[in-house]
């Protein structure tokens, strides 16, 4: 059974960092995308970055670009947000995801999700 579990999340001040992970496991990843998706409370989910099985196309959220940075390392069947300058409006829940082919920044095409991980950033 397909499986991704994040870890990562936590409680910081504004201006500081945190790295989620993403791990896969109980199938064949080969060629899958890989997404990050977040939910504030109240707000609907949204599309936070995503990055194809190579690494050779990356996209994001334009509120995230230049703070945050989309990785992953296959061996591991690992993908990792890598989130710096955190502004209290990026608290949320945070969701990985993948799916076959290109990554999408529509979280309907994915075809597995993770649990999520809270993220809380104070002011």
């Amino acid at each position: 059974q397909v499986q991704l579990v994040e870890s990562g999340g936590g409680l910081v001040q504004a201006g500081g960092s945190l790295r989620l992970s993403c791990a896969a496991s109980g199938g064949t990843f080969s060629s899958y995308a890989r997404g990050w998706f977040r939910q504030a409370p109240g707000k609907e989910r949204e599309f936070v970055g995503s990055i194809s099985w190579s690494g050779d196309m990356i996209y994001y959220a334009d509120s995230v670009k230049g703070r945050f940075t989309i990785s992953r390392d296959n061996d591991k069947n690992t993908a990792y947000l890598h989130m710096n300058s955190l502004k209290p409006e990026d608290t949320g829940h945070y969701y990985c995801a993948a799916k076959r082919g290109d990554p999408s920044t529509f979280g309907g095409l994915y075809d597995y999700w993770g649990q999520g991980t809270q993220v809380t950033v104070s002011s």
